[in-house]
Parts: C-alpha cells; structure tokens; sequence
C-alpha cells in the first residue's frame, strides 16, 4: 500500500491515505438498491430526467469493506483533538465542553428530515424553536429584536455593519463612513467594516489594555459612523469606560455596534443594553454551546434596538396567536444574507442549551469561567509568566501572557504551542492580538475542572524550565504527535488545499 506523500514535511513523513486510495475495485461493503417502481411510476424514469450532459459515464467509488471504512474513520478521530479530548484553551474561541443532549435534540430525526421548502405550517415545531432562541436572547442582551439568519460571527459582523450603515443612509448622513476599531479588535471587524463600506480608524490601547479614550475623542467627529467594540476586550479585559464611550459615540451621532466573541465572560450579569449597544451578534458556537471549529457551521445571530429592527434582513420569525411564520414586511431592510434560514441545527443546540442551564446556570458559567481565567493567570504568573497588560487587575475568561522574555534563550511562542502538544494539551492561540509579541491567549472557560486547570499550568511551568535549559528540545516539539512540525514558509507559499481524487481507481497498490 503506498502512502500520500505530504510534499511540504520536513520529514519523511506520511499522511493517513485517502479512502480513495485505500480503496480496491470490486471490494464493497454494501449494495446499492434498485430504483423503487413507485417512485419511477410517478416521477418517471431517470434517463427522462437528467440530461444527457449530465449523466455519469462510470462511478469510482472507494472499494471498501465496511470494517475498513470504520477502521479509517477511527483512525482519523483519534489524531483529531477536540473539547471531548481535553483541555482547550483557545482564546477568544470559548471552547466550551458542548452538552450530549443537545446533540441527541438537534439530531433528530423531526429536525433532520425537515425540508427546507416545507411549508410553515408544516414546521410550526422549528419555527417555535427559532423564535424562543429570539426571545431568550433577548432577554439575555436587552436587545429586543434577532434575526437568526447569520452562518457565522464574521457574516454577523458584517450584517450589523450593514444595518449602521443603512441607518445613515435612510437619515441622510451620507457624511458617515468611518467606522472606529481598536487595533486589539478580532480581524474580521475590520474586513466586516470595510466591506461594509466604511473607512476603518484605528484607535490605540492604554497600558491598563483598554481603549485609550483621549485617542478616541480625538478622531470622532461628523464622520463616524460608529464603533466596533468587545467588552471585554481580546485582552481579557473590561472596558470599565464603556458608558463613556457610548455617550462619547451618541453624542457624535455614531452608533456602538459590539462583537459578542466575549459574551461568555457577562453572561447574566451585564446586558448589552446597559452598556449602549445599539446592534450586537452573538456566537452561537462559541458562548452558546454549539460546536466551534473543525470547519463545521457556526451561527452568529444578531440583536438591534427599536430603533434598527426596521432594517435587520428579511424574513424575520413572528408569532401571532399559537402561530409561528416567516415576516418579509421590514420596510429598510437590508435584504435577505443567507440562503434558507441560517444554519438551524446550530441553533437548535444552543436553544437546548439554554433550556438546560436556565438564567442561573448562564450566571454560573460566567463566573466560573471569569475564576477559571484567573485562577490559571495567577499561577502562571507565579511560575514566572509575564502579562501582556493589565497586570494589576483582574481578568474576564480569558487572558494574554506574552512569551517574549523566552527569546532570550531561543524560545518562541510556537516552541512552547508545540511543546504542549507533547504533553497531550492543546496549545492556545498565539500571536494573537498582534499588539502583543509573542502572544499566549490562553481561556480556559467553565468546562475545566480545578484538577485539569492544574495539569495545565504544571505542564506550563515544566515547559518554561524546560525552555531555560535545553531549549533545542523545545525547537524539536512536538515528538508525541501523528504529524511533526511543517515547514510553514512552504505551507504558506504552496499549500496543498485539497486533494484530487484519482479519475480512475488503480485495481491494485
């Protein structure tokens, strides 16, 4: 059997094979079935429907038994690391531990075997989920109006810097086309913003790691059309001037849009509203337990004042008497940003979640998360870790270490990332925000135990001394791991972004 060469190893590596090239012709595990005669009887015969452009001349399919498919897969699962795998520290992504039950609700079989084009009346069932999830996060924000439409955060960024943008418009202040961002905000705010339309102003962070107001005052003004802010911050910080840069922001006559990617750290105890927010999405897969990452949907659903719902995209879920339907009367709206109506079972988990933990389990999670984070950055800081900012205050759920005193021995962020895969850990994000040199974005959330936490740090601390003393150990990390180390310049200038499938299977390896 001959193994896919992976061209941009520094090794002499392989990769897992494809199914395709594990497969044999001839070799099978099932049997596909005849068309059914009913079915033919009323749709007709399949020459008759599919032109003859389209046809298949020949079908390749894997040749494989049904205990080499499962011997595969599971081998593909167990190289794979996930929150059911351990501790996930993934800053400003909550990696949250995602409840079984939600999964079981989500799957079933009323919710998967839906149609997309059934008719409302037929899917009053889904349609009640979707306007209670509204509702919950309604109440939950202070935000009185959702469209649950968005497929992810960034699409949910982009909308809300939609609907500014045509609140400007409708008012006649086609003057407004800056949109101000910290320079620690999420990328995405400022490819949201510009795509948008607007002219990104970046303002600067204080020491403390919190926006730095005299720079704010100083570029506001009758061309502001709003801000981007994340409170707390992607320092893992509370913006303790938020009130003061919402009236610094109404008084201009800009609006406060905010990226819920931090949402975790308040939940149940600081709404939306309180803090002048005018549009906001929320990550569904980060803050309301659906899964996050492995390239799978995301939801990120997005709230607006009175003043905004006459804009939020078309349609909007409305309930009137028992009755649940979909609403295309939005006078302004911006129009319609995803096919259907968003990812659903994305949502469906999340509302699940939400019936679970109820409005005093969404308060625990927050402040266990908050004590989680500072739990970890106090013995880190211990060990000798540095914090980036803010070092005298306390953190939210999340915080930033900054690895830059470790260059003095050859050591970088990186080398401590691929260290702790070693140790059976996933590594945190890194280099991130870039205001930070050699960023460690560490955030545990609620779902880690005192004794996992713990485990965490000790292997943190190993690696530290570790980095001080035979630092070329590091720089060969991670040994432990079913792929080593890339040659990232080659991965980035040539990377192999899929695989094509061989036309023709070989008869034999």
């Amino acid at each position: 059997m001959k193994f896919r060469q992976a061209t941009w190893r520094k090794s002499n590596e392989v990769l897992e094979p494809t199914v395709f090239e594990l497969g044999v012709l001839g070799r099978g595990g099932t049997k596909i079935a005849e068309p059914d005669p009913d079915i033919i009887s009323i749709v007709g015969e399949t020459d008759e429907l599919i032109p003859e452009n389209m046809k298949r001349k020949e079908i390749n399919l894997p040749g494989m038994a049904e205990p080499q498919v499962a011997r595969h897969f599971s081998r593909l699962a167990q190289m794979n690391y996930g929150v059911d795998s351990g501790s996930y520290w993934l800053g400003s992504c909550t990696m949250k531990y995602n409840p079984k039950a939600a999964m079981r609700i989500a799957s079933s079989d009323r919710v998967r075997r839906l149609h997309p084009f059934i008719p409302t009346e037929a899917a009053q069932h889904i349609l009640r989920i979707m306007y209670e999830l509204q509702e919950m996060l309604s109440s939950i924000t202070g935000l009185p109006h959702y469209t649950l439409q968005p497929a992810a955060g960034a699409q949910g960024e982009f909308v809300g810097a939609l609907i500014i943008r045509a609140k400007h418009l409708d008012e006649g202040e086609r003057q407004r086309d800056e949109m101000i961002i910290p320079v620690s905000a999420h990328g995405s705010n400022f490819a949201s913003a510009a795509m948008a339309g607007f002219r990104v102003i970046k303002v600067p962070t204080s020491s403390e790691g919190t926006i730095d107001i005299d720079a704010l005052r100083a570029v506001v003004g009758e061309r502001t059309a709003g801000i981007m802010i994340t409170n707390p911050n992607t320092l893992g910080i509370f913006e303790s001037d938020i009130l003061e840069i919402s009236d610094l922001i109404h008084s201009a006559g800009g609006l406060i849009y905010y990226d819920g990617a931090n949402l975790n750290a308040i939940l149940g105890w600081v709404r939306l509203s309180d803090m002048g927010v005018d549009v906001a999405h929320l990550n569904m897969h980060k803050t309301f337990a659906a899964p996050h990452g492995g390239g799978g949907p995301g939801a990120g659903a997005v709230g607006v004042t009175e003043d905004l719902k006459d804009f939020l995209p078309v349609p909007l879920i409305k309930k009137s008497g028992n009755k649940f339907y979909f609403d295309y009367n939005v006078p302004k709206t911006i129009g319609k940003i995803r096919t259907f109506y968003g990812n659903s079972e994305v949502l469906i988990k999340s509302w699940a979640y939400l019936k679970m933990i109820g409005t005093e389990g969404l308060r625990k999670v927050s402040s266990i998360a908050v004590l989680n984070a500072n739990y970890a950055r106090r013995k880190l800081v211990d060990y000798g870790y540095k914090v980036a900012y803010g070092k005298e205050r306390p953190c939210k759920h999340e915080f930033v270490l900054t690895l830059e005193d470790l260059k003095e021995y050859g050591v970088r962020a990186l080398d401590v990332a691929k260290a702790l895969i070693d140790r059976g850990l996933h590594p945190p994000t890194i280099y991130f925000p870039l205001i930070v040199k050699e960023a460690f974005m560490m955030e545990p959330t609620e779902s880690d135990s005192l004794e996992e936490i713990d485990e965490y740090v000790k292997a943190m601390k190993e690696i530290r001394e570790l980095a001080m003393e035979d630092s070329e150990a590091l720089k060969r990390a991670p040994k432990n791991s079913s792929v080593r180390r890339l040659d990232e310049t080659l991965a980035n200038r040539k990377p192999i972004l899929t695989w094509r499938m061989y036309i023709k299977l070989k008869a034999s390896r």
